[in-house]
């Protein structure tokens, strides 16, 4: 997959980037990622990317002539994205969406906002992390470069985990317990230690269930409800 970030902070992407996961399977070839740095296709002695707005107002505006011509030049992979609150919220769907496909690219913005002519012409939608300000795109960039790679195949190197990752069936995830099965008179659910793989599993998917409705309810309600099959789960672990 092949990914480009505009930016006028390139550093903070490729250095988040060259860690963890993301950082291997670059290393990998399993992800092409490349920064542009704007600034880079600015004019003038100052290398200057933002001027003040027409009609005035606080702040200044990210100029269309630097974006366009770092686009441009780049031909990055399609679909590119704004990184804006006006966006479409991003969540697991989108992010398996874009995993999907061969690559996307995405656009940071800064100061008061980019150029409208920038958003109207070169990019093909906006995405949104949530309702709230941030000092421009560059973290929320990043949230979707790792929520989208580490669904690639081999990225993770257990592609099991993923799908039973929270927000993978609209749950959030079951708890984890791992040695020793008892620590300050904390035991481990007698279900996980008993070999039984069945009732682990309809434990896991109880438990998911019970938490979901404990902790974030309107998923349950965006899934429809609790079906008679998941009341049954919930039933067998009195839940």
């Amino acid at each position: 997959m092949r990914i480009d970030v505009f930016t006028i902070f390139p550093g903070l992407i490729a250095g988040f980037a060259s860690e963890s996961l993301l950082g291997k399977a670059q290393t990998d070839g399993l992800v092409t990622l490349t920064t542009h740095d704007l600034r880079d296709s600015a004019t003038g002695r100052h290398r200057a990317v933002d001027d003040a707005p027409f009609g005035g107002g606080a702040g200044m505006v990210m100029m269309p002539e630097p974006l366009f011509a770092s686009i441009e030049g780049a031909n990055p992979p399609r679909p590119l994205f704004m990184l804006g609150p006006a966006g479409e919220t991003f969540n697991q769907a989108k992010a398996e969406e874009l995993a999907a496909g061969d690559g996307f690219s995405l656009l940071c913005g800064r100061y008061e906002g980019v150029d409208e002519r920038v958003l109207t012409t070169l990019t093909d939608g906006q995405i949104s992390i949530g309702d709230y300000v941030l000092g421009g795109g560059e973290v929320a960039a990043l949230v979707v470069i790792e929520a989208v790679t580490r669904l690639i195949p081999g990225v993770m190197g257990n592609d099991l985990s993923a799908r039973d990752e929270s927000f993978s069936d609209g749950l959030l995830e079951y708890p984890h317990y791992t040695r020793p099965a008892s620590f300050r008179d904390m035991d481990v659910p007698a279900v996980l230690r008993s070999g039984d793989h069945s009732k682990v599993d309809r434990w896991r998917r109880a438990q998911a269930l019970a938490r979901t409705l404990e902790r974030r309810p309107e998923l349950i309600q965006k899934r429809g409800g609790i079906s008679a099959g998941d009341q049954k789960l919930l039933d067998e672990f009195d839940l």
